[in-house]
Order: structure tokens, then C-alpha cells, then sequence
């Protein structure tokens, strides 16, 4: 493999100033609504009794999922040996790093009760998957740490290899966890499926890479270098197959859902009747999350400008995806006496009402923020970005 150089972005430049201003105004405007909604209390949000994880959690499990697809370009070049991708690891697993702190800066404000987060780290009830996922959650911030410490460090290169095995079984196992949080939950009609963990794990793959594609692309442009575009088209491609798996999984699991009788008014409802759900699901998550960027991938001369609408219209599918599992699962109403008509003073078997408010939006925005800070001090302070791949002429 020929030599690699790698360099530090000039921090403190205006245009640096200007984005870092930007970033820092939407974590203060995602802190004044962490503030608003402390002091005021949660019914101030769209969050009711019946859909208790809102538009935050849609943006938490979005981050904390794309996280794990985040470290895909840095997995295929050190455990599967792909020399092309070997010198975008450590972007690869800084923004993995960044994702999930900004996945779980959101959770966790978004608790009510930020201080009972050390309950949940010193008291573990090892039947809960919760618990699990607390473990899963602080064991990849250390292995990826040290990955990409072997990454930077030529006196760790012995443990580069190990290093990276464990970071690609590790993230597995994590996106499994997050998965298994709602393959779990008997109670809910709309989850409680074995078939959510390999969905989140194909999810992982397509939303990680598309944020990674989104940033490399947007950093060769802010920083005028250089960027392969047949590397690109490898990526492109790879998007496309992650989206064909994602919707795959997603027909498996409704595919299933049907086949058992139980399931069918919850399944007529995502699918059919659901109003914003469906719209969402159909529109959203299979068209512009799925159908359009493996139409624009594929092709075999696909440029820049298709690549990044791709990715966006992958992220924006994304999103889609998780609000139509979460908000749509626990709108669905709860089968308290199966095969029994059910109808009280409390909303038993009608559909819950939920609308996003803007405090929600803006703490979920500023979990995105965040981990763009986190990504971009981290390319400030240390060389993570190669220096250029591939010729200037490759640009377009």
C-alpha cells in the first residue's frame, strides 16, 4: 500500500469560525429547550400517555443507529482488507464517535431527569435490555477509541488488527441491542418481532454511510481538496446495496406480521389507513429512502450531485423510518384483552394523537449539531483527513 498523508484542518480560519458559530447557536437554541421543557414539564411537548417517546427519541435512535453504519468505510478496509477505503478509517471512526455522543446527548436530556443517569450506570438489572444497551453504548466509545488510536498511533500498529475486528463485532452486537429494545416489547403490536434486529442492523449500514458520504463530500468542498470519483461511485453503489437490504428487511418484517392474524389491523394501519404513518412509509421511508437512491445509484456514471442527493434522500427516508416505527408503534393502540371490544373514558383502542412542537425539533437538531462539533474539532485537532484521494482531475 503506498504512503497515506494525513493533515489537520486549519482551525480558527473565518470559514471555520462561521460554521463552528452556526453549530454552537443550534446546541444553545437545543439547550433553551431542554431548559424550557425541565422547568415546564413534558406537557408541553407533543408526548402524551400513550406515545411517551416523541420527536427526540426519533432523532436519538437515528443518531445512535447511523453511529454503527458510520464505522463501515473504516471496517472495510481494515478487516476486509479493501485498500481503497483504508485511508478514510479514521474520519470512519471519529464520526462514529460524534454520532453516538450526539444520539445519546439527546436521549439523555430528554429524560426529564438527566441526574438519574448514574442510577441506571451503577445499578443494572440484567434482564432489562436497557441495561444491556447502557454497557453496549460506553464499551463503543472506548473500542472505537482505541481503534482509532492504533489508527493514529504507528507505535499501536500491532493492535490495529485486533482493534478493528472488535469494533466490527462490537458495533454489531450494539445495533442489535438498540433493535432488540423494540423486537422486545411484547406489548406493542407494531414491534415485538425477532426480525428488528437485522432491520436495524441493514438500517445502520445505509444511514451511516450516507452521513459519511454527505460529510466527506462536504468537506472536500469547504476545504478545496481533491476526491476520487470512482471512490465515490464505490460508495454510491454500496449505498445503493444497503438500501435494497433495508427495504428487504422491511418487507420480511411486515411480510411476517401479515402472515399472523393477530397482526393485521396493526399492519392495515402502517400500511393502509394510517394517515401520516403510511404517507410516511410509503412516501418517505420505501420512495425517497429507498427507491429513489438505488434508481440514482446504480447507474454506472453516476457524479457527485447524484451522490449526494442520494445520501440526503437516504437520511431523509431515514428519519421516516424510525418516526414510523416509534411514533407509529406506540400510536397503534395497545391490545389490552385481545379479541375483546374495549372502549373507556381513557383512550383504550383509539389511535393517539401526536404532533411534533418545535422545543422537540430543536433538542433533536442540536443532537445533530453537537455531533458535527465533535466531528470537526476532532479533524481540527488531529490528522484525520488524507491529505487527497485520488487525482484533481477525477473531481467533477
Amino acid at each position: 500500500m503506498k504512503r497515506i498523508d494525513y493533515v489537520a484542518v486549519r482551525a480558527w480560519t473565518p470559514g471555520w469560525l462561521m460554521l463552528m458559530a452556526g453549530l454552537a447557536v443550534i446546541v444553545a437554541l437545543a439547550g433553551a429547550a431542554v431548559l424550557y421543557m425541565e422547568h415546564q414539564g413534558h406537557h408541553v411537548t407533543g408526548m402524551t400517555n400513550q406515545v411517551v417517546w416523541g420527536m427526540p427519541h426519533v432523532f436519538a435512535i437515528f443518531l445512535i443507529v447511523a453511529a454503527s453504519g458510520a464505522l463501515n468505510v473504516a471496517s472495510i478496509g481494515s478487516v476486509f482488507g479493501r485498500e481503497p477505503y483504508q485511508p478514510l478509517g479514521r474520519l470512519s471512526a471519529l464520526l462514529a464517535m460524534a454520532l453516538l455522543a450526539g444520539g445519546l446527548g439527546v436521549l439523555v436530556l430528554d429524560l426529564g431527569r438527566p441526574d438519574r443517569l448514574i442510577v441506571a450506570m451503577t445499578h443494572f438489572n440484567f434482564k432489562s435490555i436497557f441495561a444491556w444497551n447502557v454497557i453496549l453504548y460506553s464499551g463503543f466509545f472506548a473500542v472505537v477509541g482505541v481503534y482509532l488510536w492504533t489508527m493514529l498511533d504507528w507505535k499501536m500498529k500491532r493492535a490495529y488488527k485486533p482493534a478493528a475486528i472488535t469494533a466490527f463485532v462490537w458495533r454489531l452486537v450494539l445495533t442489535t441491542g438498540t433493535g432488540s429494545i423494540f423486537g422486545f416489547l411484547l406489548a406493542r403490536d407494531a414491534y415485538n418481532s425477532a426480525v428488528m434486529a437485522p432491520l436495524f442492523i441493514a438500517m445502520s449500514f445505509a444511514f451511516g454511510l450516507a452521513l459519511f458520504n454527505l460529510f466527506l463530500l462536504g468537506a472536500a468542498t469547504a476545504l478545496e481538496r481533491s476526491l476520487s470519483l470512482d471512490l465515490l461511485r464505490r460508495m454510491g453503489k454500496l449505498l445503493a446495496l444497503f438500501a435494497a437490504a433495508n427495504l428487504y428487511f422491511v418487507a420480511l418484517q411486515h411480510g411476517t406480521a401479515l402472515y399472523m392474524a393477530d397482526r393485521g389491523p396493526v399492519e392495515a394501519f402502517i400500511l393502509m389507513n394510517g394517515g401520516i404513518y403510511t404517507i410516511l412509509f410509503w412516501g418517505g421511508q420505501v420512495l425517497l429512502g429507498g427507491i429513489v437512491p438505488m434508481a440514482l445509484l446504480f447507474r454506472s456514471q453516476a457524479t457527485r450531485c447524484h451522490i449526494r442527493f442520494a445520501s440526503l434522500m437516504v437520511v431523509a427516508g431515514g428519519l421516516a423510518q424510525v418516526y414510523v416505527i416509534l411514533i407509529g408503534g406506540q400510536a397503534f393502540p395497545l391490545g389490552l384483552f385481545p379479541g375483546m371490544e374495549v372502549s373507556s373514558s381513557f383512550m383504550d383502542g383509539q389511535v393517539a394523537a401526536y404532533a411534533p412542537t418545535l422545543a422537540e425539533i430543536l433538542l433533536g437538531l442540536g443532537g445533530c449539531a453537537l455531533a458535527l462539533v465533535i466531528t470537526i474539532v476532532g479533524i481540527s485537532a488531529f490528522r484525520i483527513l488524507p491529505a487527497q484521494l485520488g487525482a484533481t482531475e477525477a473531481r467533477e
